[in-house]
């Protein structure tokens, strides 16, 4: 626990998730309920993609049920469109946006600036970039915008911040600082990072692309597919309970809360004392003087058929968030014969749909559109000039 002494002296570091960012709601509701001077004692909350959003409402002190509901609204309405993130009424990034000039303040700027790391990818050369100072409101959204933006999958043309354009931050540095022995770093994909599911798969074999470990698993490629195509509210909910079991493993296993919550989930009897051990491996035990207690069970949601015993504010935010729509006709589009007549009826709503949701985008890019056309043609141009040299280049070495 000597690394966890001096406040100031660890950071947070959140990965991103997509979808499944909902995951990191129910890390920072444990913190908050079983070990809050992790929270308060951070020095900077890093994040990136989804995990830059988690980090934001960590520093404005969002509640968890309010948390739960703008991080499902995206994914409930994914749900209620015919082809779910492939319907041309999909908009993630205008949706996010819309949200966060609702839920920020107007000093969000002052209140962040120095303490939140939002990692971005620079497009024209695929650089990091951690952008850590604001200077208003508008560029603490563009940046949380950029690292969400995952390149065609959001759009063609990627957003700007301070005069350069960049894309998702996940792409160059999906956990920053992950190296770092005093960074406590989070991912709800299986890896070597601190609070992760544990592993159940026998494969030794890791991919270590984005500045971040993925066990190659058939959990973390069903995990990477759920992430980018919408999963049921449910199963989102599903792996925000997990976050929330893994923090109460990480806590335990080094000693940071005064009772064993797990094992009175797992068995009826309190755990004998154990020895710590230091971890050379997973979670990264070398950190100064640190020492685990490797008897700490793996927990999953399967194993608690009673959530609410272990928190009640947490279960209540995720049932109130995934309640449907309970109107006649939500209902019938929910069931299986709406569903069937939805999809009967694509080939005569389609074309109307699309070309309806696609003026309403060309409007709202009106007062964008010279700058992005502007920056399309210089970037095709430098494209073309350096397809041009390095093929002369060849060309020339042929002859030589």
């Amino acid at each position: 626990m000597s690394c966890f002494e001096e406040e100031g002296s660890w950071d947070l570091s959140f990965s991103g998730a997509g979808f499944l960012g909902l995951y990191h709601v129910g890390v920072t509701h444990c913190l908050r309920e079983r070990a809050p001077r992790l929270l308060r004692g951070a020095r900077r909350v890093y994040g990136s993609s989804s995990g830059a959003l988690a980090a934001i409402c960590l520093l404005i002190d969002m509640p968890t049920e309010r948390c739960c509901f703008y991080l499902l609204s995206l994914a409930k309405r994914a749900e209620q469109l015919s082809l779910g993130t492939f319907h041309p009424a999909f908009a993630p990034i205008e949706h996010i946006k819309e949200q966060l000039q609702c839920i920020l303040p107007d000093n969000i700027h002052t209140l962040v600036s120095q303490r939140l790391g939002i990692s971005l990818t620079r497009w024209a050369d695929g650089h990091n970039f951690i952008a850590m100072d604001f200077a208003s409101r508008d560029e603490v959204i563009q940046a949380l915008v950029c690292s969400l933006y995952f390149p065609f999958y959001c759009g063609l043309i990627p957003p700007e911040f301070r005069g350069e354009r960049y894309i998702d931050g996940a792409l160059s540095n999906n956990v920053p600082f992950a190296d770092d022995p005093s960074t406590i770093t989070v991912s709800p994909f299986t890896g070597t990072v601190d609070i992760c599911p544990q592993s159940t798969s026998a494969s030794f074999f890791e991919l270590n692309t984005f500045n971040a470990s993925f066990q190659i698993s058939s959990t973390n490629l069903f995990l990477g597919v759920s992430s980018l195509l919408n999963p049921d509210p449910e199963v989102v909910a599903h792996y925000c309970r997990q976050g929330y079991l893994d923090t109460l493993r990480f806590l335990e296993r080094r000693g940071l809360t005064k009772e064993p919550v797990l094992w009175t989930l797992v068995s009826k009897e309190a755990p004998s004392p154990a020895l710590g051990t230091r971890d050379t491996g997973h979670d990264r035990g070398q950190k100064a003087g640190l020492s685990l207690n490797w008897t700490v069970p793996n927990v999953l949601v399967k194993d608690v058929p009673d959530f609410e015993q272990v928190s009640p504010e947490l279960e209540a935010a995720l049932k109130k968030t995934c309640v449907r729509d309970p109107r006649p006709w939500a209902r019938f589009r929910r069931s299986r014969p709406g569903r069937v007549l939805t999809y009967l009826l694509l080939p005569c709503t389609l074309p109307f749909e699309y070309a309806y949701f696609r003026s309403r985008r060309l409007v709202v890019w009106l007062p964008d559109m010279l700058a992005d056309l502007w920056w399309m043609q210089g970037w095709l141009r430098s494209s073309a000039l350096g397809v041009y040299s390095r093929t002369k280049d060849q060309l020339l070495g042929l002859v030589r």
